[in-house]
């Protein structure tokens, strides 16, 4: 069975953000990602981290500047500034928050010239902080449309352009069902590249349990592969309260 984290952005809501620390732990996580970490100061959610013995494997990059703000725009062609100094606002964070994984997100953009934006601002990322660890993850067009990294086959293509060892694939049960009718497929088509996986079932992104995947034969598939990293749980309960939501964790 794979090792499992919570996504404490995604689960645990109906409480204050520094209490999910304690009922992931209650619940029986080792590990939490954090989408967006930049509202509190660092040392705040290092604390409840150290006070809960979690591991933080993930969180996002870059911050959001306002409210409702555009998810990333490393392939923004014209981005490169603001990228660069976002990218080192983050990096600040996770001096603290001591990451596994940031993930960079592609932003709003299409055609060739977005691609050549994404590559090279990954390739500057990525040889900045040699030792920290990057992810990309194909986001779908139903949840996100125009989002540019909408499929697994570009995220491959751009990971070998890259060539940086630092940066890996990020694999979501709920988007490669939703770009390509399959998670199971799609895991195995890419798991030999992948260095952190989520769940969620598709179509509405709810707990394991939903939908057409089938979350046993998905992670018999993981360990099977050897995929040694986490794979964190995330989604929306459909229980008013995240722990009535559980039945699927194994832990």
């Amino acid at each position: 069975m794979p090792k499992f984290a919570a996504n404490i952005s995604l689960l645990f809501t109906e409480l204050p953000y520094l209490d999910r620390f304690q009922a992931a732990a209650e619940a029986g996580f080792q590990a939490v990602e954090i989408l967006f970490p930049y509202d509190l100061a660092a040392k705040e959610t290092r604390r409840a981290l150290l006070a809960n013995g979690l591991e933080l494997v993930l969180i996002n990059a870059p911050p959001p500047n306002y409210t409702g703000g555009e998810p990333g725009y490393a392939a923004v062609p014209g981005s490169a500034a603001r990228f660069q100094s976002d990218i080192r606002r983050v990096l600040r964070y996770a001096e603290v928050l001591k990451p596994g994984l940031i993930h960079i997100m592609s932003g709003y953009s299409s055609g060739p010239d977005a691609l050549e934006c994404f590559v090279r601002n990954l390739q500057w990322a990525a040889e900045l902080a040699p030792q920290q660890k990057f992810t990309i993850e194909p986001l779908n067009p139903v949840s996100l449309p125009g989002y540019f990294l909408n499929d697994y086959d570009l995220a491959v293509e751009v990971l070998d352009r890259v060539g940086c060892a630092n940066l890996g694939l990020q694999y979501d049960s709920f988007h490669a069902h939703m770009i390509h009718g399959d998670a199971r497929a799609v895991w195995d088509r890419v798991q030999h590249r992948v260095t952190h996986a989520q769940i969620g079932a598709a179509p509405n992104r709810s707990e394991p349990g939903y939908g057409p995947t089938d979350f046993p034969d998905l992670f018999a598939a993981m360990d099977a592969s050897g995929y040694s990293g986490w794979v964190s749980a995330e989604y929306t309960p459909s229980t008013p309260r995240t722990t009535d939501s559980l039945g699927w964790f194994t832990h």
